[in-house]
């Protein structure tokens, strides 16, 4: 039996950070009853995050709406916030110094058996959870992507102090709120999921730093093209379909010899003020006239028509939250950088 509390008994949710992450998990927590505490010393943090929730949830489907809304409160102090709290969910921006102060507070407040978690987009765990004195092995990262209120993937990384019963219970209460976890069995800065990114937008960068295209030409060969097989089957899947009755194994025999080419021949860019100068005056002009709030909710109301489309036509394959083979949940890959509260990091 799990040393934490189960998923249908989390009643209670504590969020620190009242910026764009922690709102949305406000929301999210909320819409599906349960009751939020979020811990923000900002002096207009509850004016902004009531905003946000408010607006939010009117985004959510109806099965997420249609039962009892939970309370939110905001609170100015971590311990405060914690200590009735259930689940602990650390959405602060990305500052090794304020995350390691934030999860030194939660620890010594919340019992013992409540998982500590950190939305961080690149953190590792064990370079936060050592300033937990107490019960450093219910701490764990679990990021999420944005809007984390309408997208469903989060990442669960256990750090090397963090026993593997706490990722199988935050395997599963992610899942339970809604989430599709994906477990990752080592420590890595950027995680997976941002490193996939990473790895395009390095290309993306270099091919726009060559003038082979602009950046504009890079957003339609992406959300004209494969971006729209992505949206439905990942990169692996896409390529098996793409291989016939074969499937990958086709395509890996009669591509994979040219891919390699063409792996050598990818770019290295370096990020230098120039290059930012020009990505940053090429955007500027693609997004010219465009309101970008208006820009976002268009966004949004397509994410979830098109989260609402999978779902009605099968294609919706969450993780499943069992223990997985491999490495310990608990092992590492060492310490990586650092975190903190308030506004959030980067999701992209």
């Amino acid at each position: 039996m799990s040393p934490y509390v189960a998923p249908g008994a989390i009643t209670r949710v504590a969020v620190v950070g009242a910026g764009a992450i922690g709102a949305a998990w406000a929301t999210l927590a909320t819409a599906r009853g349960l009751d939020v505490a979020v811990a923000d010393p900002a002096p207009d943090a509850e004016e902004r995050l009531r905003s946000t929730v408010d607006r939010q949830r009117e985004q959510l489907p109806p099965r997420e709406t249609g039962g009892r809304t939970g309370d939110l409160t905001l609170v100015r102090d971590v311990a405060e916030a914690v200590r009735d709290a259930d689940l602990v969910i650390e959405a602060g921006p990305e500052r090794l110094d304020v995350k390691r102060e934030i999860f030194a507070a939660a620890d010594a407040a919340a019992r013992p058996d409540v998982l500590l978690t950190s939305s961080s987009s690149g953190l590792t765990p064990s370079s936060f959870q050592d300033a937990c004195t107490h019960h450093p092995e219910r701490v764990l990262v679990a990021h999420p992507f944005n809007p984390p209120h309408l997208v469903p993937l989060i990442e669960i990384v256990g750090g090397s102090r963090t026993d593997a019963a706490a990722v199988d219970a935050a395997m599963a209460t992610f899942a339970h709120l809604g989430k599709h976890p994906i477990r990752i069995n080592a420590e890595l800065p950027g995680h997976v999921t941002n490193r996939l990114q990473a790895a395009l937008w390095r290309e993306a960068y270099d091919l726009v730093a060559r003038g082979v295209v602009t950046v504009a030409d890079v957003d339609t060969a992406i959300a004209s093209g494969p971006g729209l097989r992505w949206a439905l089957y990942g990169p692996f899947a896409t390529q098996h379909l793409s291989g016939g009755p074969g499937g990958i194994g086709h395509v890996l025999e009669h591509l994979g010899p040219p891919m390699l080419d063409w792996w050598a021949d990818l770019g290295q860019p370096e990020l230098t003020p120039e290059l930012c100068r020009t990505i940053a005056a090429q955007t500027d002009d693609a997004m010219a006239g465009q309101d970008l709030d208006e820009v976002t909710r268009r966004r949004d109301e397509a994410l979830q028509a098109l989260l609402a489309l999978k779902a009605a036509s099968g294609i919706d394959a969450p993780a499943d939250t069992h223990p997985a083979a491999g490495p310990a949940a608990g092992s590492a890959a060492g310490p990586g950088p650092g975190s903190a509260a308030g506004q959030g990091g980067s999701h992209a």
